[in-house]
């Protein structure tokens, strides 16, 4: 009878671990394959079908190409502190400056993406503009997506690169739009040198954990546990960072430069409500702008005038501005 016993019992502990190595082994297939679908490096052709992605007319975005194709600019090589080869593209400002922008741009973007930011930038505020590709995009090395956080560290070896090209008398702006305005408010809560006068953030997550777990709900209707954090987990074997240490609300609150906090009031990708929480974060000086019919990304195409007015302003304010400003 005792025999009998142990035997259930045995059979009963087989078939538990049975089951903790088919649920181990199945949350890990499900954890590369999402891992594989938002950060691995690749085509993310689900982007293109996306309907809280959609372009305004005629897709404003892409019709600076043939102006910053048009600019003498400077193609720059960097490498991170972990060894990833990284590329940037500098133009200089038309009249002599001490002012400088850095234009980071979007997920699976490129720096040339921000070539309406470099006019706007360069044309109207007389500023040098400096447009890295990130980690993982563009001509960047890098086989994954940092999402900002091991980017916020690539940022600050440009920004050190524009010190030695410029001289301790540059005053810098960050200025960034979706993954990129994440990215900016990263950085920000970095040790950031003086010549960093203030920070631009356009429609950014307030951590890659929220930002992942509310598009699993939009895309797939799941629920963040336990796909996000096997996700997480299998991020950080992979590409070396936990998804909940990426949090540009925990970054604002280090941070003691300005920061001009932008989004669309109609934004679907990065929802609009995500603005209040790192607003609330940031306890140096700020200031939130919002567009009310503007989708993910197009503020500044939605409401021309009032998101020049408003950067300009904000930028005004703490950088000394040198050369063409319109008045």
């Amino acid at each position: 009878m005792n025999e009998l016993k142990e035997d259930e019992m045995m059979m009963g502990i087989r078939v538990i671990v049975a089951a903790v190595i088919a649920a181990a082994l199945l949350f890990t297939g499900v954890g590369n394959y999402f891992y594989n679908f938002a950060i691995r490096r690749s085509k993310k052709e689900f982007l293109e079908k996306n309907t809280d992605l959609a372009d305004l007319p005629g897709k404003p975005w892409k019709d600076r190409s043939e102006w910053m194709e048009a600019q003498s600019y400077e193609t720059l090589h960097m490498t991170s502190k972990d060894g990833i080869q990284l590329t940037g593209y500098y133009l200089a400002a038309p009249e002599p400056t001490n002012n400088l922008v850095i234009l980071v741009h979007g997920y699976t973007g490129k720096g040339k993406d921000m070539a309406c930011f470099a006019e706007l930038y360069r044309e109207q505020f007389g500023y040098h503009v400096l447009m890295p590709d990130l980690r993982g995009h563009g001509e960047s090395g890098g086989n994954y997506i940092g999402f900002g956080w091991h980017d916020r560290r690539d940022v600050l070896r440009w920004i050190d690169l524009m010190l030695e090209r410029h001289g301790s008398q540059v005053k810098i702006v960050l200025h960034g739009v979706s993954m990129g305005g994440g990215t900016v408010l990263m950085t920000s809560g970095e040790s950031l040198p003086d010549q960093v006068k203030c920070i631009v953030s356009d429609c950014a997550y307030s951590s890659v954990k929220d930002i992942l777990s509310y598009q699993l709900k939009q895309m797939f209707k799941l629920p963040a546990f336990p796909l996000i954090h096997v996700t997480s987990l299998i991020c950080k074997l992979r590409a070396n960072y936990f998804f909940g240490e990426a949090s540009a609300i925990d970054q604002v609150k280090k941070t003691k430069k300005p920061v001009l906090f932008i989004h669309g009031g109609k934004d679907d990708f990065v929802p609009t409500f995500m603005i209040y929480p790192l607003y609330a974060a940031c306890n140096s000086e700020k200031r939130m702008f919002l567009v009310p019919d503007a989708g993910h990304g197009n503020a500044y195409w939605t409401d021309v005038e009032g998101y020049t007015e408003q950067v300009q302003a904000f930028v005004r304010k703490y950088v000394q501005l040198q050369g063409p400003m319109n008045a």
